[in-house]
């Protein structure tokens, strides 16, 4: 079965240097990257939340997908190689098979967040103050709102679904 380094293959490739930003948090940048190897640091508000070093790790796809500034920095901690799509929603409009392995990567992400906040909540639910914020946190990754879609595509936007 083909992975996601397999379906991206055809992407331009980039190689950073180790300590070199890939994506500036607060910046739109719009591109989608996978790891070909080496290995990034994601941080947030200059603390480290995840180390990806897995080929085919992906990142950028939230803010491609949602078309906001990055939410962390991506920066190599090694030497390293991506491929990238430079407008990531249009690469992800255009391949819906590489759409549904980054949607699959979000729902083990989003299934991994909620399972540790619930174990979180269960263990401190006798401690108030801060950690009321849990209910609040779950209810905002249990959201069900979708945004409204237009019948019809890109390429054919005249068809009425």
């Amino acid at each position: 079965m083909p992975n996601l380094l397999d379906r991206c293959a055809s992407l331009p490739r980039t190689v950073v240097p180790a300590g070199e930003p890939v994506i500036h948090q607060g910046r739109k940048l719009g591109s989608l990257f996978v790891l070909v190897e080496g290995e990034v640091t994601l941080e947030r508000d200059d603390v480290s939340i995840a180390t990806l070093s897995e080929p085919g790790s992906i990142f950028g796809e939230m803010s491609s997908l949602l078309d906001r500034p990055a939410t962390a920095t991506a920066r190599a901690t090694v030497d390293s190689t991506f491929l990238v799509a430079k407008d990531g929603a249009a690469y992800l409009a255009e391949r819906p098979d590489v759409t549904l392995m980054v949607a699959r990567a979000l729902a083990m992400r989003l299934d991994a967040l909620s399972g540790y906040v619930a174990e979180v909540k269960r263990q401190f639910a006798d401690q108030g103050g801060h950690l009321g914020i849990l209910d609040e946190v779950m209810a905002t990754l249990m959201h069900d709102n979708l945004p409204t879609v237009q019948p019809g595509s890109a390429r054919m936007p005249e068809l009425d679904y």
